[in-house]
């Protein structure tokens, strides 16, 4: 199953021991969503519902974009025809590995580092797929597709455009050095690989101030 895929995938990258499968919060059915994201046209939403009890996630994939992934699927094969869908789900499991990780941790998780750490678990997953189907190539142009090319859909993001662009802005500093590690020898991408997992344990305002300092 794609989704348990890429759950394994950034599991692996960062080490996350996480007892959950996405599968058991995933949900399709577009009317299950609050009114207000019905009509949005959004194909990804996590939802997070607090009370006495803690935090219940749910976690939204339209099932049109499943079932393309299940026909092309990204991990086998991925290129220009997929990778859009390839990026909406695995910002989906993204945002699902960061809250149940961190929830398991008892961490709070602010909107703004989830979606600092899925834009920066889009490009690193999408560099170590690409480089495992083709090994001999670097795919350098994701950062441009990722960072430069990227915009904001001010119609889906409403009053936290802002905050999208902040965060991609932080991503793009902090791929902008990773990428240096990546396309060097096997001990610098090692080195990649143990900044990532360090990374993602920091706070909010650590990682901010990591990315401000070593840019």
């Amino acid at each position: 199953m794609v989704l348990q895929q890429l759950q394994g995938l950034l599991s692996g990258i960062y080490d996350l021991p996480v007892d959950y499968d996405v599968y058991d919060f995933l949900f399709t059915d577009r009317q299950r969503l609050p009114p207000p994201m019905r009509d949005s046209g959004t194909d990804e939403q996590v939802l997070v519902r607090e009370d006495e009890e803690g935090a219940a996630v749910g976690l939204y994939l339209d099932a049109h974009l499943l079932a393309r992934l299940t026909a092309a699927n990204p991990l086998h094969a991925l290129h220009a025809g997929n990778i859009a869908d390839y990026w909406t789900a695995l910002e989906g499991v993204s945002h699902f590995l960061y809250l149940a990780w961190h929830a398991g941790h008892d961490r709070a998780v602010s909107l703004l580092e989830l979606e600092l750490q899925a834009e920066i678990d889009k490009y690193v997953a999408s560099w170590w797929v690409l480089c495992e189907q083709q090994p001999q190539r670097r795919p350098h142009e994701l950062y441009r597709l990722l960072f430069e090319r990227a915009h904001v859909d001010t119609a889906l993001a409403g009053d936290r455009a802002g905050m999208y662009r902040e965060a991609n802005r932080y991503a793009a500093r902090f791929c902008r050095r990773l990428e240096r590690q990546l396309s060097g020898a096997t001990c610098s991408r090692q080195e990649a690989l143990a900044e990532l997992r360090r990374f993602y344990r920091l706070s909010r305002e650590r990682k901010m101030r990591h990315i401000q300092h070593h840019e």
